[in-house]
């Protein structure tokens, strides 16, 4: 799962890159308005944190462009401000949800899951396809009874297949997808092909069949067939 955070407090957003280092969750920080805009017209994201006041300007202006460009994006608002008025404006516009400063890092990991689930797998917490059981709150996985060890990456990977059934995925929004902004420091395709190699020998491992394939020339995509 890929997030940005749009905060301008860098001990808060340094605080919520280093609660989630080691989850299935890429966090990319930005701090102002005209860094965040840059970022939502070139990426996709499965959440974004935004905070209302930005020395450049507001949440609110980065709501407005999310909408304009019709993003699916998840959008919190964390604010520090508790006012009935910020929050009504910000749901209005097209956010998901709203969060007060200060908060526990664990209602904002809650949060994330809660609004990215109900746009990516009708608001369940279990995903199963094919006797693949994926525990979107525990970041678990099993196949039919059998408990499947992935590190945060391949669960992220396989997450982003199930939510993506039948639907070709290409090397690049993959790569994009594992490691955000880190991807252009990386040989993608090869970070790409042995995250999948390594996924498909830990499910093959328990008996799951091979729902990974490859479409060469373009990608891979995830299908019972």
């Amino acid at each position: 799962m890929k997030v940005l955070v749009v905060e301008d407090e860098i001990e808060i957003a340094r605080g919520i890159q280093s609660y989630f280092k080691d989850s299935p969750m890429v966090m990319e920080l930005v701090s102002n308005v005209r860094d965040a805009s840059d970022k939502i017209n070139l990426y996709n994201y499965d959440c974004i944190l935004l905070d209302i006041g930005l020395p450049d300007g507001t949440g609110f202006e980065i709501l407005k462009e999310i909408k304009r460009l019709k993003k699916t994006d998840s959008v919190i608002i964390i604010s520090a401000k508790n006012s009935l008025e910020d929050k009504l404006k910000g749901l209005e516009i097209g956010a998901d949800d709203f969060l007060t400063k200060p908060f526990y890092m664990a209602e904002l990991a809650m949060r994330i899951t809660a609004v990215t689930r109900r746009k990516s797998f009708d608001g369940n917490n279990v995903v199963e396809s094919g006797g693949l059981y994926l525990n979107l709150i525990k970041n678990s996985v099993h196949y039919n009874d059998i408990e499947v060890e992935l590190t945060p990456r391949e669960f992220r990977l396989l997450r982003l297949f199930l939510s993506s059934k039948e639907r070709v995925l290409s090397k690049t929004a993959i790569a994009d997808h594992l490691l955000g902004e880190q991807v252009d420091f990386v040989d993608g395709d090869k970070l790409v092909y042995a995250h999948i190699k390594n996924l498909k020998k830990k499910l093959q491992t328990v008996g799951c069949p091979d729902y990974i394939k490859t479409v060469y020339g373009t990608g891979y995509k995830f299908c019972l067939d």
